[in-house]
């Protein structure tokens, strides 16, 4: 297949020579496969194979993109895409600056991402899969809801400035799980990556799920107080607040729009907890790594926050090109997060819970409806939900109805770190919308926070 793809591409870059033009092709290919439950019972089977062909065409500083859904045996529909695309081109305002249209030095092709047992699954394994992570789990008054999404990821790219292409195949799966109760509205999850079979462990899952399900039905649910509390958040809420820093951090282009809260005169500085180190790391396969960007610049391990000190801003190339900066290899669909883990010696919930403590201590593994509330000042708002746990300092257990934090990520991964896990896990932040993209970010499972502020708490689920 591999060898058809890029001939095609070889195609359709001759194709548009013959004419003339001036192209960009992206090829993108996805299997993907999703089983989803609702009210403890399969209520979504589905697959779906697309090829999406995107063709970007350049005129000087004009630039215009038509994409298309075909197949591979289309050759004359991808054909007429890039006349439509030229003839686009001719009637787009120009760029205020010139693009880069890549010119790859030499062919690459990458699948060591891409696992073929898990690019196999079967629906029978899903289903299996689901049965033993719930295994006595479900009654009358507790149901299952989730999916499992899994499949496989190719692209390739050529352009008409260079012979040479580039190609990536990855696999991937998404678990996650909910048991809801029906009658008190509370809802625990566990949630899974995996970017090989090997990956998969129901059992994992089952065993916090039976954990988180002992408490709710146990352990005493209330409204908690306003006010400040230490917190320790799971690797859901580390990822996703990490996910936003992509955005309001370190991005350069933000930057120069106004839109991040860390500044130019920030680099080399001590901005962040010394706990804290963040990495773009494309050697970390369960990040689904692109081991070159889309420009063809061979991407090696990056440093973006050392130990607090932050260490520079990355670079889109269009951004680059827009404000006359280097880029820096991370045109890629998505980065390959590495948040490194500390020296705190607990790796699972249960341990977690049975440590001593001097004080209470809040447990939030899940930050629900997340959002930006001032991008120059890194504050963001989220709310808990799926299994958040009072620790009590006299070693009893609580069950907090939802709360909302609203604070700087300044904050948060500043000075009132407290300590970090030494174990880290993946967590999937793939997206279901658009085109196939499996994204992870591999955090510690557990990092504490001390001081932090309750904005609003619920009287109830």
């Amino acid at each position: 297949m591999q060898a058809q793809i890029l001939q095609t591409l070889q195609d359709l870059r001759h194709y548009a020579l013959g004419k003339g033009f001036e192209v960009e092709l992206y090829y993108h290919e996805e299997d993907s496969y999703l089983m989803r439950f609702a009210n403890s019972a399969i209520s979504l089977n589905t697959n779906e194979h697309l090829i999406r062909l995107d063709i970007t065409a350049y005129s000087g500083r004009k630039r215009a993109n038509y994409t298309l859904i075909t197949d591979l045996n289309k050759l004359d529909e991808m054909k007429s895409g890039i006349d439509t695309a030229a003839g686009m081109v001719e009637h787009a305002q120009p760029l205020n600056y010139q693009p880069t249209i890549p010119a790859f030095s030499e062919s690459f092709a990458d699948e060591s991402g891409c696992d073929p047992a898990l690019a196999g699954l079967s629906s029978a394994d899903r289903l299996d899969y689901f049965n033993q992570a719930v295994k006595g789990l479900e009654s009358a008054e507790i149901k299952l809801s989730g999916i499992f999404s899994s499949g496989t990821n190719t692209i390739a790219q050529i352009t008409t400035r260079s012979e040479h292409s580039q190609y990536f195949k990855t696999s991937d799966a998404q678990v996650s799980i909910v048991l809801a109760h029906s009658r008190l509205k509370w809802e625990v999850t566990a949630e899974q990556s995996a970017q090989k079979k090997a990956d998969l462990d129901p059992a994992a899952l089952q065993r916090d799920l039976a954990f988180l399900v002992e408490r709710y039905q146990k352990d005493t649910p209330q409204q908690v107080p306003l006010g400040r509390y230490d917190i320790v958040f799971g690797p859901a809420a580390i990822a996703e607040m990490l996910g936003f820093m992509n955005y309001i951090a370190y991005n350069g282009g933000s930057l120069k729009r106004g839109f991040s809260f860390i500044t130019e005169d920030q680099i080399g500085k001590k901005i962040f907890s010394e706990h804290f180190t963040l990495i773009d790391d494309p050697d970390r396969l369960e990040t689904y790594p692109f081991k070159r960007d889309l420009t063809g610049i061979l991407r090696k391990p990056w440093p973006i926050i050392e130990k607090g000190v932050f260490k520079g801003f990355t670079w889109y190339q269009d951004d680059a090109d827009e404000f006359g900066a280097k880029p820096t290899g991370h045109n890629v669909t998505h980065k390959s997060l590495v948040m490194c883990g500390g020296d705190k010696e607990v790796s699972t919930l249960q341990e977690l819970v049975k440590q001593p403590r001097q004080k209470d201590l809040l447990y939030i593994p899940f930050l629900h409806y997340m959002n930006i509330v001032n991008p120059t000042k890194g504050i963001i708002t989220g709310s808990s939900r799926f299994g958040t746990l009072l620790l009590k300092k006299d070693g009893s257990v609580a069950i907090p109805y939802n709360i909302r934090l609203t604070q700087s990520l300044l904050d948060i991964f500043g000075d009132k770190v407290a300590w970090i896990s030494k174990s880290s896990q993946p967590y999937n932040t793939s997206q279901s919308y658009g085109a196939r993209n499996p994204t992870a970010i591999l955090v510690p499972s557990f990092m504490q926070v001390n001081g932090l502020e309750i904005s609003h708490s619920n009287s109830s689920y």
